[in-house]
């Protein structure tokens, strides 16, 4: 396929990597705080002048530990920044996960029609443990997607307060992208998937879903010599041999391993740690 044009691109929506010399890609956290710190403490060591950092998505898990992991994030991000000639704000780059994107439906709840099916289903998916880590309990949270839209929006913000009530939060979900990308444009950084038939643009929700077919990409998309994904819907494993895509999920929360790998601009893995979850 034909290389994307990336000067045209919405920086609202995607982040770029630029002027990296390496990049290192954080697997899927899923709430494990203690081991997000404890390769933190690795990496701090690791992180070198000129290095790019993102983070992949599905920052949280079914433990309430919504806030330690996001507060986290954040501290790291400080550490990088006060390191000398090290890390700038552009530095780093945080995806929006399934997780993420659940959160926002959430926010969102008084526009949907049918809000206590969207409650049902979000809950369903272990989104309990967010809320209650942001103030809400689930059986409260159901029981208002049951009532009229006036009392839901009244629930939503108050929500979106008790978020902005811990510094750097809100700011921290405004800016997650959907994807990321070397300002070269080899290597392309996803939550989960994409559908290689669709430029990058129009990939809507294929971002959040795997499609069951990430591993059967076998050329270049659009340019892109390789794509990393932060997260395997069905476990499979860290996954680094595939020439055009890389899956760095470790089961991160599901019995396995918190992975951060560092690619060079071209793909090539040049280093990984990893930390062992419950």
């Amino acid at each position: 396929m034909d290389s994307t044009d990336l000067s045209n691109m919405d920086m609202d929506k995607f982040g770029c990597l630029d002027l990296a010399k390496r990049i290192w890609a954080v697997a899927a956290i899923h709430g494990q705080s203690s081991a997000l710190a404890d390769l933190h403490a690795d990496l701090v060591t690791k992180f070198q002048a000129g290095d790019r950092l993102v983070y992949l998505g599905n920052y949280f898990g079914r433990e309430n530990t919504a806030v330690e992991t996001v507060n986290e994030l954040l501290t790291m991000r400080r550490k990088l920044m006060a390191m000398a000639e090290t890390s700038k704000p552009d530095a780093f780059v945080y995806l929006r996960g399934a997780r993420e994107e659940m959160l926002t439906k959430l926010l969102q709840l008084q526009f949907a029609p049918n809000p206590g099916e969207v409650m049902d289903w979000l809950l369903g998916h272990h989104l309990g443990a967010v809320l209650e880590g942001y103030g809400t309990q689930e059986h409260v949270a159901r029981a208002i997607s049951r009532e009229g839209t006036l009392s839901i929006s009244k629930w939503t913000s108050s929500m979106r307060r008790n978020i902005n009530i811990h510094s750097g939060h809100g700011a921290f979900f405004s800016n997650l992208r959907r994807a990321a990308f070397t300002r070269e444009g080899k290597i392309l950084f996803v939550h989960a998937s994409l559908d290689v038939s669709r430029p990058l643009t129009m990939q809507k929700d294929n971002f959040w879903w795997d499609n069951g077919r990430f591993d059967d990409i076998d050329a270049a998309y659009y340019g892109f010599l390789r794509i990393v994904r932060g997260y395997d819907h069905a476990n499979r494993g860290l996954r680094l041999n595939h020439p055009h895509t890389a899956t760095l999920d470790g089961g991160s929360g599901r019995g396995g391993a918190l992975n951060a790998v560092c690619f060079s601009p071209e793909g090539d893995v040049l280093d990984h740690l990893s930390v062992p979850t419950p």
